[in-house]
């Protein structure tokens, strides 16, 4: 299980044989990392945690927080000490073998690909808000969300016939055009050029962050201390799935890793990319929190029996439908909505416009890291070779990133923006924790290797990081866990009937630095069945 690690030489050496170009330095770095982050965890998001932890949403963006923080000193350190693209897939196969390097970097699909997709359907709600205030256009239900479609899917599944979900299919739609045609032009940008997308991604982050700090210098002083009562409607455990879900709000920041191949001077930009990041995004968000609770208040709404509702679900959106529509858990675009509910109507549609200019940002960084990943794995003979293939005008991986613009497009037609968010969750915690753990096993196998940065009190944050992982990932919904088995099984049945055979390290194809050339061979065992690729 633990066997086919991938020597770190081996990986530096791969990635000079074969790598991207370098253009990327500290600031555009930070700016991708925030650019990554800020983006529907905080301006749609908002409402699922309310509707989860009330006020207590508060607590649960600092417990997101501070498990990313922990995770993003242990990527410091290992993104500086191995600066080539991959992020966590990567540093798994140096440390842990090929198998767990195989899951971790299956489950980034998760992570990456169906975050996307949620960024975009966060995307679509503003986008048909912005029509509808500033054109009074209004698109039809049918090309905004997929409501009926899976109301029909859970009817078939045996889902109760509720009047909930006969409302959905009767008022809902099937599949979310704006989404979709998103992602494919965020593909089209992607295809052109890393350097350009960075460019145009600082100028959309710059967006980004005036809308937040208006939104901020607006709300702020009109809270009302009784908006934070009840502080935690659905006690502990609502606070937890909140952070579980809020997490999200913050993924991104390990991004940054996955662009260190195509970085100047790694070994110094990265961590600052990362952990500069992180903070200026934590402190945003606390902020634009509270004045969302403090303004119009930020309370769950419950059924007749006394249950909170479940974000994204049919009967919420039924209640919304009737009681509840002036509830900021109902909104697509909280932050816009909140602005217009305390008076602001024209800036609130302003913010509204700059989520609609800058979401395409986080859609971009989210697919430029899944690209990445497969372009590494692609490298390594677990995926098809011609993935990896690199554009001769653009320089760009043109493959991969097509068929993932794809993927991102029919997950984001199809699917919640609240189920997109925790499945792509899942993912995350998973890899997050491996990097901790890799952390650790490396510290003590490999003392000696130069480590530009380190993570300080690794015993201590390490550790902390990996629980913290697995505390947010058991705080998900049942269903968002056995989706992850379910999905993680998948790989495995993939790895053993395709990727195994053609591993280039299971085939004993290892590159190796320069300065070792002139070393004879070393012979490589034998592999199951007997078979000496060595004759």
């Amino acid at each position: 299980m633990f066997g086919r690690v991938k020597p770190l030489d081996a990986i530096l050496a791969t990635a000079e044989k074969k790598s991207l170009h370098r253009s990327l330095g500290a600031f555009q770095l930070t700016m991708l990392g925030v650019g990554a982050i800020i983006g529907t965890g905080i301006f749609v998001l908002t409402a699922e945690a309310a509707q989860k932890a009330g006020p207590g949403m508060l607590v649960s963006f600092i417990i997101a927080g501070f498990v990313c923080a922990v995770a993003a000193l242990c990527y410091a350190e290992m993104a500086s000490m191995v600066p080539v693209s991959g992020s966590a897939y990567t540093y798994s196969y140096a440390v842990m073998g090929e198998l767990l390097a195989w899951m971790v970097g299956w489950a980034l699909v998760l992570e990456y690909a169906v975050a996307a997709g949620a960024v975009a359907v966060g995307w679509s709600g503003y986008f048909v808000g912005l029509l509808r205030e500033y054109l009074g256009i209004s698109l039809p239900t049918s090309l905004v969300n997929a409501d009926a479609l899976i109301a029909q899917i859970k009817l078939v599944f045996g889902a109760a016939n509720s009047e909930a979900i006969q409302t959905a299919i009767a008022t809902g739609g099937y599949i979310n055009l704006p989404a979709f045609i998103i992602s494919l032009l965020v593909t089209w940008l992607l295809v052109i050029g890393t350097k350009e997308s960075a460019y145009v991604n600082a100028v959309l982050v710059m967006v980004k962050i005036t809308a937040l700090t208006l939104f901020v210098v607006l709300a702020v002083p009109v809270m009302n201390s009784a908006n934070f009562e009840p502080f935690a409607p659905l006690g502990f455990g609502g606070i937890s799935a909140a952070a579980a879900s809020i997490f999200f709000a913050y993924v991104g920041f390990d991004a940054v890793s996955t662009a260190a191949e195509e970085t100047k001077n790694p070994q110094r930009n990265m961590p600052i990319g990362l952990i500069g990041s992180l903070a200026i995004c934590t402190v945003f968000y606390l902020l634009v929190a509270s004045g969302v609770i403090g303004s119009v208040g930020a309370q769950p709404l419950f059924d007749a029996a006394g249950n909170a509702l479940a974000p994204g679900s049919t009967e919420l959106a039924a209640a919304c439908a009737t009681s509840g529509a002036d509830a900021v858990v109902c909104s697509k675009e909280a932050l816009a909505w909140t602005l217009r509910e305390i008076g602001w109507q024209q800036v609130g549609n302003l913010v509204g416009l700059a989520a609609g200019l800058a979401l395409p940002s986080v859609i971009l960084m989210m697919m430029f890291g899944q690209t990445r990943i497969f372009f590494v794995m692609s490298r390594d003979g677990l995926l098809p070779e011609r993935l990896s293939r690199i554009h001769p005008k653009y320089h760009t991986p043109h493959v991969v990133t097509i068929i993932t613009g794809i993927v991102v497009a029919v997950f984001a037609a199809l699917f919640p923006v609240g189920a997109l968010a925790d499945i792509s969750n899942s993912g995350t915690l998973f890899a997050f924790a491996m990097v901790a753990v890799a952390v650790l096993i490396l510290r003590k196998r490999d003392p000696g290797r130069a480590r530009p940065f380190r993570t300080p009190a690794v015993y201590l944050v390490a550790p902390l990081a990996a629980l913290g992982c697995i505390y947010l990932f058991w705080s998900l919904s049942g269903y968002t866990k056995l989706l992850f088995v379910g999905w993680a099984a998948i790989g495995l049945v993939v790895y053993y009937t395709y990727s195994r055979s053609r591993s280039h390290v299971g085939r004993g194809i290892v590159d190796v630095h320069e300065d070792d050339t002139d070393i004879p061979p070393q012979p490589v065992p034998p592999l199951p069945g007997g078979i000496d690729i060595n004759d």
